[in-house]
């Protein structure tokens, strides 16, 4: 049920027809011409007419009409305007003062293209984008609505008296003009409705953005936006109690007591709660892409947003989608929300989905939401009816829990939400839904064609700032009764990571409310350590506050057990692919890895006893649990509020396993003893998943190891994982760990996942490059080189593909010729840069010509896996395309209609095919290979049907504003006699809207080319 109104929807809404309506139906036009009563004239004077008094009308028409009703209206009367202004526009500017009384009989009795006008969808308002966007929709829309009605005139006299000023004059006069009628129309619409002026963001109707700071708390502007437009409405006394729960969650500290220290005051979310920036993602797109986000504005005008939204008829399509990482403020954005909605106008209900059973349909959540809100049982339709009006706003908050916690299917889920919007609104019972979920599981669910996505962003340093002056001004007395400063705001911007999201926020306030432990932090202090000393401090409050009283160096040990069990607790996480852990998972994992870990009984009277893996999450701050419901059982799984936690424990536990190792070899070899270290538990955590797929953790570990270890354990340690790497594909004997098995994984896929990082460890540990020799322990570096291929092509066929493009990004592979024989050498170094030499050793022709150039880049993943794989005949076909890859585009992606093959095909094929234009010249990825398209369109144009060439066309102008190429296309249509004119004469406007530069920028590369014999140390002929 989409919103794109029509006009002549838009007039059946608001009332019946009118003289516009009638006209632009066919049958009674011909009626009406044929008797010589009306014309076109009369359709002029009606819009004038309906544009002074229709905004009156409309006034009295929405009065005592429900919230839905009320918006339904409204927006029908905004289609209204909009064609309105698009006729005045055409009386004003006379288009229809020379058309004689046959022209109208030949447009109305056999064109059906008029109607286009009354059955066109207009582009309703929405609160995707601001005023100046939606300005810009609509001069596109009157731009076509003119193009389509000069495609009718040029077929008329008329046309043959406008001379090529009057037609330029009129094309580009028309919509410009409807522009200005219809802004003028808007204002007076804003004024009379307040709902209106809450669609748009507009920059004269909004004060400033320092104003909009004032109010970014609380999310105080949507009060004080929706306050204006309260009708009165009395909801049922029933409702009273929800209504009051839903204000004083305002009063509510921002933060559980639980985990602050005493004495220290806590914000109300009235005070703290800073309105987050967000980006808003256009329907139909993938919403688990980061890409596409990164693409879009992030924008702080959330109160403007959700105004908008509650006020237009979308809301009651399909839900609206909230994104955001743990700890981002999704459910709190909730309930401050519900907090600020006038209940007048709005009736909002949070259904907290952690509590509602998993398997149970979208109406018996609500109920239950219902049920828990008001303590009594009240169905659906009575509640609604208890509204009185008001537009139900339910909040199902937590759609992630129902799919981690459970496991259960739930990829329809937001289309049954949606279903079930469309069958209340036809029952007379709309609702607006509001969804939140992590971001992470955003793929695991469909989204529905016409749902708004929003996706929380972190908080920028502005926001920050707002944050932390709450804070220190809240806790002014605990500061001073303790003599410690104020959180110091500069610390907090040093750390991006954890300031921007509002939960890991509280977490350094908590961190340096502790004899300011951020503050004295020095500010050159490394990434891992700040991580270290946050971890190491919140896990000796948590042993304080269980078992206090403990000595120093049990506190410590106890300490290091803590951090043992959520390291554990990070490869559960790490090793199953996924940023969460379920509660019976982990325990298995810490039952075959911990056998005798002591654990946390917690059970008291009629308390049970407390899961292994409940004891080590314990209360720990950084840690989000999850909940749902399921045949009566509570399900939990629990994630680190930020994944850097989870990478950087994972670092932790290998580094510390590496450092006991290589004090086990340093121990045997100053005794002179054979040494053979016991790295059964280190197999079993890296031989499931390869650590280069998370860039942080290998940042993490090359810095303990380098920070950790002297340079002689290093290269102790280098030799023996060098040793575990020549044999890593051999049988193991049996290891008190073999239980362990957080996923089914085949031998194969567990010996490359094995041997893959132990690779990547001993590259770590190396001050330098890695000789393929030294890796595998061989005299003869041919022997390597083809051990380095065939264990090479076992990674390939069992990594997955996104542990196979970090591993190729993170470690560099160079091959050359040394006193004539060639060898490989491996390094640490991500995203470096490569050169043709370093492919595979192609020697370049000793004889004949030399080629033009050589090419290295750091960007390119075609070189970089050529290399890493050491694959002769890939890096002679990439040899062959360097042409292509230095001149139109460096990207060489392998799928069969990348652009470089939709190239080839244009260029090669005998028989030109439209499609294959159309889409070259839309994807495109440089201005360049445009420029190649156009080039060969230029030949094909005097083959190809001239409507088709002339679609071409449009769509290159879009990208393309070199005169050129536009132009001889148009010489070449010109020229032939079989194309229509009016086709000859709309290229020729087409081709004269070209610029003098291209409109593409040039590719300004990260390839560029040398000669043979440029790069130092290059052997190469």
């Amino acid at each position: 049920m989409r919103h794109l109104l029509t006009y002549r929807d838009a007039v059946a809404l608001l009332g019946g027809p009118t003289a516009i309506s009638g006209l632009l139906d066919k049958a009674s036009s011909l009626a009406l011409f044929g008797l010589g009563e009306i014309d076109l004239f009369d359709a002029r004077g009606e819009a004038v007419r309906l544009g002074d008094t229709f905004l009156r009308r409309t006034r009295d028409k929405i009065k005592g009409l429900s919230r839905y009703d009320t918006t339904q209206r409204l927006t029908a009367a905004h289609t209204v305007i909009v064609m309105v202004a698009y006729l005045e526009a055409l009386a004003e500017m006379e288009v229809l003062r020379d058309l004689t009384l046959e022209d109208q009989r030949r447009i109305l009795g056999t064109d059906d293209r008029l109607h286009a006008l009354a059955d066109a969808p207009v582009t309703p308002p929405g609160p995707r984008f601001p005023h100046e966007r939606m300005i810009g929709l609509l001069r596109n829309d009157y731009r076509n609505f003119t193009e389509e009605l000069f495609d009718i005139l040029s077929g008329l006299a008329c046309w043959d008296r406008w001379d090529a000023t009057t037609r330029a004059r009129l094309r580009a006069g028309i919509p410009a003009l409807a522009l200005r009628r219809y802004e003028e129309l808007f204002r007076r619409m804003a004024a009379e409705f307040p709902e209106v002026a809450c669609w748009i963001d507009r920059a004269d109707h909004q004060a400033t953005r320092a104003e909009i700071r004032e109010l970014a708390h609380g999310l105080a502007g949507i009060e004080r936006r929706l306050a204006s437009i309260s009708q009165v409405r009395c909801p049922s006394d029933r409702l009273t109690a929800l209504t009051m729960a839903n204000r004083a969650a305002l009063r509510h500290p921002m933060m559980s007591s639980t985990r602050t220290p005493a004495g220290m005051t806590l914000p109300t979310l009235e005070q703290g709660y800073v309105d987050p920036a967000y980006r808003c993602l256009r329907t139909g797109m993938p919403a688990a892409e980061e890409r596409m986000w990164a693409e879009l504005d992030r924008r702080d005008d959330l109160t403007s947003f959700l105004a908008a939204y509650l006020t237009l008829p979308l809301a009651a399509d399909a839900p609206l989608l909230v994104l955001g990482q743990p700890g981002a403020g999704k459910s709190v954005l909730t309930r401050v929300l519900a907090a600020r909605l006038p209940a007048s106008e709005f009736l909002p209900l949070r259904v907290e989905l952690r509590g509602v059973p998993a398997d149970s349909g979208v109406l018996a959540q609500i109920e239950h939401g219902i049920r828990t809100a008001l303590d009594e049982d009240m169905s659906w339709p009575d509640f609604v009816h208890a509204g009185g009006g008001a537009l139900p706003v339910v909040m199902l908050d937590g759609f992630d829990e129902l799919l981690q916690a459970t496991g259960v299917n739930q990829s329809d889920y937001l289309e049954r939400v949606a279903e079930f919007q469309r069958t209340q609104a036809e029952k007379g019972r709309a609702l607006a839904v509001i969804v939140t979920s992590r971001t992470a599981v955003a793929d695991r669910a469909r989204v529905p064609e016409n749902s708004y996505v929003i996706r929380l962003e972190p908080f920028d340093e502005d926001q920050i700032e707002q944050w932390v002056t709450v804070w220190n001004k809240a806790n002014q007395a605990y500061f001073r009764d303790r003599d410690l400063q104020p959180l110091p705001l500069e610390r907090v911007l040093a750390v991006p990571k954890l300031a921007g999201q509002p939960l890991l926020l509280s977490l350094l306030a908590l961190y340096d409310a502790d004899a300011n432990a951020l503050r004295l932090m020095r500010e050159d202090l490394p990434e891992a350590e700040l991580y270290e000393r946050l971890l190491h401090g919140f896990a000796a409050r948590e042993v304080a506050k269980t078992r206090p009283g403990l000595p120093d160096d049990e506190l410590e040990r106890a300490v290091e057990d803590e951090l043992l069990r959520l390291s554990v607790t990070a490869f559960a996480m790490f090793n199953r692919g996924r940023q969460w852990i379920a509660d019976a998972d982990l325990d298995a994992d810490l039952h075959v890895l911990l056998p005798d870990s002591p654990e946390k009984s917690g059970g008291s009277g009629f308390r049970r006893r407390l899961t292994q893996a409940e004891g080590v999450i314990g209360g720990f701050f950084f840690i989000h649990t999850t909940q749902a419901l399921r045949d009566h059982e509570r399900l939990r799984t629990y994630e680190f509020l930020h994944a850097t936690f989870g990478e950087y424990l994972v670092a932790r536990l290998v580094a510390r396993e590496l450092a006991d190792m290589a004090e086990q070899l340093a121990f045997a070899e100053s005794r002179r003893r054979p040494a053979t270290p016991d790295d059964g538990f280190l197999h079993a955590l890296l031989s499931f998943a390869a650590l280069a797929g998370r860039a942080p953790t290998v940042d993490f570990l090359a810095h303990r190891l380098t920070s950790d270890l002297t340079e002689d354990r290093r290269e102790i340690l280098k030799r023996h994982l060098c040793e575990l790497f020549a044999r890593a594909l051999q049988a193991r004997p049996g290891s008190a760990y073999d239980a362990y098995q957080p996923t089914r994984a085949d031998v194969t896929a567990r010996c490359a996942a094995h041997a893959v990082n132990l690779m990547l460890l001993a590259v770590l540990t190396a001050d330098g490059p890695v000789a393929g020799a030294e890796l595998f322990g061989s005299a003869q570096p041919e022997q390597a080189n083809e051990l380095w291929r065939r264990m090479t092509r076992l990674w390939h066929s069992q990594l997955t593909r996104a542990e196979w493009d970090a591993l190729i990004r993170t470690v560099k592979v160079r091959h050359e010729l040394r006193d004539g024989v060639r060898t490989l050498e491996v390094t640490f170094e991500r995203d470096a840069e490569i050169d043709v030499a370093d492919l595979v050793f192609f020697t370049w022709p000793g004889e004949g010509p030399q080629p033009a150039r050589r090419m290295r880049s750091s960007g390119s993943i075609p070189m970089r896996e050529i290399a890493f794989r050491d694959d002769t005949l890939l890096g002679h076909l990439y040899a062959a395309l360097l042409p292509y890859a230095a001149d139109v585009d460096p990207t060489l992606e392998s799928y069969p209609r990348s652009p470089v093959a939709l190239l080839l095909d244009l260029l090669l094929s005998e028989t030109p095919d439209t499609g294959r234009y159309a889409v070259a010249l839309a994807e495109g990825p440089t201005w360049k290979y445009v420029d190649q398209v156009l080039r060969r369109l230029a030949e094909d144009a005097r083959v190809l049907p001239g409507r088709d060439v002339l679609t071409l066309m449009r769509t290159a102008a879009r990208r393309w504003s070199g005169p050129d190429r536009l132009q001889r296309i148009h010489e070449v249509l010109s020229a032939r006699p079989d194309v229509d004119e009016r086709v000859k004469v709309q290229a020729g406007l087409i081709a004269g809207q070209a610029e003098d530069e291209p409109r593409l920028r040039p590719f300004d590369g990260q390839l560029s080319a040398v000669l043979p014999r440029d790069v130092p140390g290059d052997r190469q002929p």
